[in-house]
């Protein structure tokens, strides 16, 4: 993306005998960039929670960071800034039977919590104190996990 206005603005200047022209042109390639990329964002499948948070971690906890499962649910992980806590909860998006859940989270200081077992709606919350320490996290939906990812902050 960086390139492309890079380009476009490189063109303007060197074309600049010929700015009346160069100008609208390069200005709609680089207005059109922007909203192609923002709409390609959007439609990309991994980019929006397919399940809602649903609180589970508590008062004071924020979503950081979330990964989907296909379109079986969502693993999300908070942080309580007041608290310096990390949580984790795997949801699902469509609540039925109890299926093979999982919720992880883990750092170099505050150990491995996890909860794993079979769930209808989600597994979590776990929690770790880990402040301004990377963690990592993961979660899992039947055959489907986040396969463990990583977050320093």
């Amino acid at each position: 993306m960086k390139l492309v206005r890079h380009a476009a603005a490189v063109a303007v200047v060197v074309t600049g005998g010929a700015l009346a022209l160069a100008a609208p042109a390069s200005a709609s390639a680089s207005a059109s960039a922007p909203t192609a990329a923002r709409s390609a964002a959007v439609a990309a499948p991994s980019e929006a929670p397919v399940a809602k948070y649903n609180g589970a971690c508590g008062t004071g906890h924020k979503v950081i960071d979330s990964a989907n499962m296909e379109n079986l649910g969502t693993t999300f992980l908070t942080y309580n800034k007041t608290t310096g806590e990390n949580c984790v909860v795997t949801v699902r998006t469509k609540p039925g039977a109890a299926v093979n859940m999982f919720a992880r989270l883990s750092s170099k200081t505050g150990g491995t919590a996890t909860d794993k077992g079979r769930f209808t709606t989600y597994a979590g919350p776990v929690y770790i104190e880990a402040p301004g320490e990377c963690v990592t996290w993961e979660g899992g939906i039947t055959t489907y996990s986040t396969k463990g990812t990583g977050h320093c902050g």
